[in-house]
């Protein structure tokens, strides 16, 4: 991702007497919001009992100190840090609940954006303090944001563990974040606000936060070396952590007291760091703005694509060099097999579109001083137009313009070669099977199609952001459940593996199996390395296109530079809760009928889960 706007940073403070002088000091230091209590520290009210219930006075300062456009774009909210709604002691607990409920309606009145809390350590420590927060988020009047700060590594983990029956457990902060997003249901405006440690954890448990909704990172003092020219940097660990998070574009809270002449020191540190993440290749160029946005995948044998589509893809720089490379060696292969020397090789393009491998082709052929008779088939008629202007106007009669579907097209010869560009994100999610299987009759029996073969994958991932983004999806006529059973094109970001994608459905070309059948069943196990969260599979697919010569979205073997295709999401109705050791046993099936086919898909560990798209009632791709 590119890093688009400026670096966003924050100054927190322990106590704002002046808010004002406060704001003041951090604007001049170049910072850009602050964090503060919105109560004194040591302003405790105890409505319950005690000496302070008939206390007269504001208990805070009022909102008159600044306009509503500072209050919402200058100041996170930080609570008392004396509440505990979650004691064992009613009247604490009573008290807190009390205070809690104060400072939460404050917050809505001065308009704020944020605000910001530390959770307390264990699992079963803040389940009052989510069921209160997620009374006041789920309320639709409330406009703020909640950044729960999680610290990356348990602070007192050397002491802090429980028993069980067996032996003895270390509770991972993550442990404690995860049991009160759940509590508040998975909330969109509940964030996380992850402070970083001195000593890193594992890169394992680092990655596992990619996944969740970090707003931002909080940056302690102390976590900064000395440079020699005598300025706060950051470890090669810590730059590392940065750069990770950058993709995500948190904002940075800076924390603690400085070591240096001034406390500004930090962030010009941090505004290098950051302009140092910024990337600006083809794909990020491509993609920007994309990131994490659901999409449905074209239908492009159902649906005829519009110009736009064609020339967005058309741009595409790998994918159109690769075809025209595999094209050339398939023309370079079946020169000695030419029975006639003086024969032109036949070309069929099935699915030519606006002419980028009819190009191909006769790039190739020029290469490899061939002649060639192309014939460009293309279903869509505003394409043909196109299609038809190229052959006037450039490609002569050395192209034959065919304005028909491929299925339906009786060729007046044999090819030596056939080509398509038919691929999905999923490699056969467009239908690339059934529309080739028509078309192999055209073509000799020594003959080469390209691509020769298609292999699909699959990964689980955990992505708080995408599950919310599709609990977001509304259809009137349509289930409620109906998004959950529809696959999607995303531009991953925010998202963990949980594990490595593996291969799931092949397809070959020509196929030589004696029945045709493009229906698939596959089972896949997946090992859960550490505690997390499941909420769906992510897609890939690796192409053949001849030989040698390949395309694949699959990360390992990622064609760089290329951005014809972004992969492809299957979500799941509810989050699989996971530990570490589990096994992820996934079931796919791609199903087919005379007039569509579409993809049904379930669990059976570590829990089973209901078959999701089953009949495709809720997704289908249209023959």
């Amino acid at each position: 991702m590119t890093n688009q706007r400026p670096i966003s940073c924050g100054l927190d403070f322990c106590c704002a007497v002046n808010l004002l002088d406060c704001l003041a000091y951090a604007t001049n230091l170049k910072y850009h919001f602050v964090c503060a209590p919105l109560v004194h520290p040591l302003f405790k009210r105890e409505f319950i009992s005690g000496p302070a219930k008939s206390r007269a006075g504001p208990f805070t300062r009022p909102d008159l100190i600044l306009n509503s456009s500072d209050w919402n774009n200058l100041i996170i909210g930080k609570f008392s840090p004396f509440i505990n709604v979650d004691s064992s002691n009613s009247i604490i607990r009573k008290n807190s609940e009390e205070t809690l409920n104060q400072e939460l309606s404050l917050a809505s009145h001065f308009g704020l954006s944020g605000i910001t809390f530390k959770l307390k350590h264990g699992t079963d420590k803040n389940i009052n303090l989510a069921r209160i927060i997620s009374d006041k988020i789920t309320n639709n009047n409330c406009t703020f944001q909640v950044w729960v700060q999680v610290p990356m590594e348990n602070p007192i983990r050397q002491t802090y563990s429980y028993r069980t029956e067996d032996c003895l457990v270390e509770e991972n902060p993550w442990e404690w974040w995860n049991s009160f997003r759940v509590i508040c249901d998975y909330n969109k405006k509940l964030g996380v606000a992850l402070i970083v440690s001195q000593d890193l954890p594992e890169q394992e448990e680092i990655d596992r936060w990619l996944g969740e909704p970090v707003r931002c990172l909080i940056l302690p003092t102390t976590i900064f070396l000395t440079n020699k020219k005598g300025y706060p940097v950051l470890s090669k660990a810590h730059q590392t952590i940065v750069k990770k998070f950058a993709t995500l574009e948190v904002q940075f809270i800076l924390t603690g007291v400085t070591r240096y002449q001034t406390i500004g020191y930090y962030h010009n540190y941090l505004d290098y760091l950051w302009k140092g993440c910024q990337t600006n290749g083809t794909v990020e160029r491509f993609a920007r703005g994309y990131e994490d946005y659901l999409q449905c995948p074209l239908q492009p044998l159902m649906d005829n694509l519009e110009s736009q589509t064609y020339e967005i893809f058309e741009k595409d720089p790998v994918k159109y060099r690769e075809y025209q490379n595999a094209i050339y060696a398939a023309i370079k292969a079946t020169i000695p097999k030419m029975e006639e020397k003086e024969r032109k090789i036949i070309i069929m393009v099935v699915g030519a579109g606006r002419g980028p491998l009819v190009n191909s082709s006769l790039n190739a052929a020029k290469m490899a001083n061939q002649e060639i008779k192309v014939y460009a088939v293309e279903k869509n008629p505003n394409a043909v137009i196109t299609l038809q202007a190229l052959q006037r106007e450039i490609w002569k009669d050395k192209v034959t313009v065919v304005s028909s579907d491929m299925r339906d097209w009786n060729p007046p010869e044999e090819a030596d070669i056939i080509v398509s560009e038919l691929l999905g994100s999923f490699g056969d999610n467009e239908l690339s099977p059934e529309c080739l299987d028509n078309v192999m009759k055209f073509l000799k029996e020594d003959g080469i199609n390209i691509p020769q073969s298609y292999t699909s994958y699959i990964a689980p991932i955990q992505s708080s952001k995408l599950y919310n983004e599709v609990r977001q999806l509304r259809d009137k006529d349509k289930h409620m459940l109906a998004h959950f059973e529809t696959p999607y094109v995303v531009h991953f970001q925010n998202k963990y593996d949980i594990a490595n994608p593996k291969p799931l459905f092949t397809f070959k070309h020509p196929n030589t199996d004696t029945v045709t059948d493009n229906s698939r069943y596959e089972t896949k196990t997946f090992l859960v390395d550490q505690n997390c969260v499941l909420h769906g599979f992510s897609g890939y697919f690796t192409t053949i296109l001849y030989e040698n010569i390949t395309l694949s979205i699959e990360p390992s073997t990622y064609s760089p530079d290329m951005f014809s295709w972004f992969p492809i999401f299957f979500p799941l109705k509810e989050p699989i809760q996971l530990k570490a050791g589990d096994e992820i046993r996934v079931h796919f099936w791609r199903r087919c009928n005379s007039k569509k086919v579409w993809y049904e898909w379930c669990l059976s560990k570590p829990i089973p889960i209901s078959i999701h798209n089953s009949t495709g009632r809720s997704s289908t791709i249209g023959l």
